[in-house]
């Protein structure tokens, strides 16, 4: 009889949490939407767009060239003697080759570059909302956003959680006018 005591006292202590209970403030923005209305984001935009014309220049380039080789290859192929016409074809496959290479380099050269110039813009939005976090009381921010294409973390949180023009304002950024289109939930 005295351990069903013990044990309905003990039940009752834990569910009371011992007359203490820890304040959880729980907060959420939308990082892509802070990061898609910053100017930080249209500078690292203006740059991958001046590199990424620079990559297809060469690109169409060296398209080009492969093209006008091809069609010469076409041309005379019929006329060309079996030595001259596999190292044509070899020649073609080669530079064919280094086409797709190319393609293949640029890109992962762009990806590279973009998580570079990313990285201190993303800092920048930790940084301001650690901020904001720490002012506000909250013990945690959740994204409300998980990517394209899948659910959002936060399905639903009262508007008075939301921290996000909080963030723009601790970024120094005036937070952007909400119109029917837009979500930053």
């Amino acid at each position: 009889m005295k351990i069903k005591v013990l044990a309905a006292l003990f039940a009752l202590a834990m569910l009371t949490g011992f007359g203490v209970q820890a304040q959880v403030k729980i907060g959420y923005t939308n990082i892509d939407y802070i990061l898609t209305n910053i100017p930080d984001s249209k500078e690292v935009q203006s740059k991958l767009a001046t590199e990424q014309a620079q990559y297809k220049k060469l690109l169409d380039e060296k398209i080009g060239d492969f093209q006008k080789n091809y069609e010469d290859y076409q041309k005379n192929a019929a006329t060309m003697t079996p030595v001259i016409r596999q190292d044509k074809e070899k020649s073609l496959q080669t530079a064919q080759e280094a086409i797709q290479e190319f393609q293949q380099n640029s890109e992962a050269a762009l990806q590279r570059k973009q998580q570079e110039l990313l990285a201190p813009v993303m800092d920048k939005i930790q940084g301001a909302i650690d901020a904001v976090a720490k002012a506000n009381g909250y013990t945690y921010v959740l994204n409300s956003d998980a990517g394209y294409g899948t659910t959002p973390v936060v399905l639903v949180a009262p508007d008075g959680d939301n921290i996000t023009d909080l963030v723009f304002k601790q970024l120094g950024v005036e937070p952007p006018k909400a119109d029917a289109g837009s979500s930053q939930n």
